[in-house]
């Protein structure tokens, strides 16, 4: 039997099809979006397709530069948007150029500003995602947030001291002048006095014993107890987190009110110490929940408020809500419910998981104590308090639940959720900025009255 070429070649092309499998047929991939979030912790460059994308990076360091071969793709407009995507200000990247390199691979060149230590991984698709190539821009050194608090505080110092400062302790030679200086020469009268009424001669008496001059005691060395608390506005650069049916980003909102808070905070004193807020993140990027954590630990804090907008299946549910940590599950279904969808946001967000911080998000999300648990009742208590005097409230009294950013063993940790984003009439006041003013004081008084009745415990942090 004589087969028809035609049919052979169809017959042939048929079977490469089963023996290589569909997914393995080379094609195209189809941008679907570009984006770069610049930030000082470091810089993501994200590209989004259709398909997974494969890459390899060549580094070059004079002058500093990375290269990422992307195969399987043709050179298009999207692609090309990178170009004006990057920003003066960007800490990492100078500039971004991009080429067809060859047959199906396109060349993307990042020109850097110094040199980096990059992460390039993919994410699989998630929530409104689909395949994300990602490139994250880290410095060599890790920037240090507590140095870059103290480094703040330091600043403002000249501004609030006075002109010339005077020494705490007196200076022992000065004083000592200064005395000399009032006493009469040796064999010299003291200077006449002005005269007076001649008087009655009197019993001779024993001449005065000299003065003793008396130091003051030296006050103690002035220091400051710098009382630290952590600000953590919720999601942020690829996860928005929640959004209203106005369109409203859960990330901006928080990010908003934690601003407003940090300014209310650095000026608040508590007992002669000055207060300094310390936001996870002051930008819009992506924070992993266990960097979150890092952070406010490595800071030192001594509260950590992470700050959101909830969302629920229907438009109805309306309130706001104070969260805590769990040892023994979670208080109700909607505080499970919750810290699960919170919880999810790394995949989102999109977390490097090959990386050796994997191993220590683990073992953070591992620690808790009930002393921070009881703690973290008490500050939750006291910021649903001062949040129902002006904001209608969801449950009257703390949640618990599993939530991962909570886990700090040894920092009172709290979640608000400042109102249901989902419900048109609470986005709107939620993207009110006299609402927002108003969230940042009833939470600024309710830091205040946790420190009325739970002092800040003394502790080697004096600047």
């Amino acid at each position: 039997m004589r087969v028809n070429p035609k049919r052979r070649s169809l017959l042939q092309a048929g079977s490469l099809v089963l023996l290589l499998g569909a997914h393995q047929i080379v094609r195209g991939a189809t941008i679907v979006a570009v984006r770069l979030w610049p930030a000082p912790d470091y810089t993501r460059l994200t590209i989004e397709s259709d398909t997974l994308l494969v890459s390899k990076q060549v580094i070059a360091t004079d002058p500093p530069r990375l290269a990422l071969d992307i195969e399987g793709l043709e050179l298009d407009p999207t692609l090309r948007e990178l170009v004006a995507k990057v920003k003066a200000d960007d800490p990492y990247i100078a500039g971004i150029r991009v080429g067809q390199f060859a047959p199906n691979v396109v060349r993307l060149v990042a020109d850097l500003k110094q040199v980096v230590v990059p992460q390039v991984f993919n994410l699989p698709p998630v929530a409104a995602y689909q395949h994300r190539l990602v490139v994250d821009f880290f410095p060599r050194k890790a920037v240090d947030p507590l140095e870059e608090l103290i480094a703040q505080r330091l600043q403002e110092k000249p501004s609030v001291s006075p002109p010339t400062p005077t020494p705490s302790t007196p200076d022992p030679l000065e004083e000592l002048i200064a005395r000399q200086a009032q006493r009469p020469a040796p064999g010299r009268a003291p200077a006449p006095s002005a005269p007076s009424a001649p008087s009655a001669p009197s019993a001779p008496s024993a001449p005065p014993a000299p003065a003793v001059a008396q130091r003051p005691p030296a006050p103690p060395p002035q220091t400051e107890r710098l009382i630290i608390v952590a600000l953590d506005p919720g999601h942020g650069g690829e996860d928005p987190g929640a959004i209203g049916p106005g369109g409203t980003r859960e990330k901006d909102v928080v990010l908003k009110i934690a601003q407003l808070l940090r300014d209310r905070i650095n000026a608040t004193t508590i007992n002669g110490n000055p207060m300094r807020a310390f936001l996870t993140r002051d930008a819009d990027f992506f924070v992993p929940l266990h960097v979150r954590v890092q952070k406010a630990r490595r800071v030192q804090a001594d509260l950590f408020v992470s700050i959101h907008a909830d969302a629920f299946i229907t438009p109805t549910a309306r309130g706001a809500s104070v969260y805590a940590l769990s040892q023994r599950g979670a208080s109700s279904t909607a505080a499970r419910w919750l810290a699960d969808k919170e919880n999810r946001a790394d995949l989102v967000g999109g977390m490097n998981i090959r990386t050796q911080d994997a191993h220590v998000a683990r073992a953070l999300l591992d620690m808790s104590t009930t002393a921070q648990i009881n703690d973290s009742l008490r500050l939750g208590g006291a910021l649903l308090g001062e949040i129902g005097n002006m904001a209608r409230l969801h449950k009257p009294r703390v949640e618990q639940a599993g939530f991962a950013v909570l886990k700090a063993p040894d920092i009172p940790s709290v979640l608000v959720e400042t109102a249901f984003i989902s419900n048109p009439e609470e986005e709107t006041r939620l993207r009110s900025p006299e609402y927002q003013q108003q969230l940042a004081a009833a939470l600024m008084r309710g830091i205040e009255g946790y420190f009325a009745k739970n002092p800040p415990l003394a502790r080697n942090r004096q600047l």
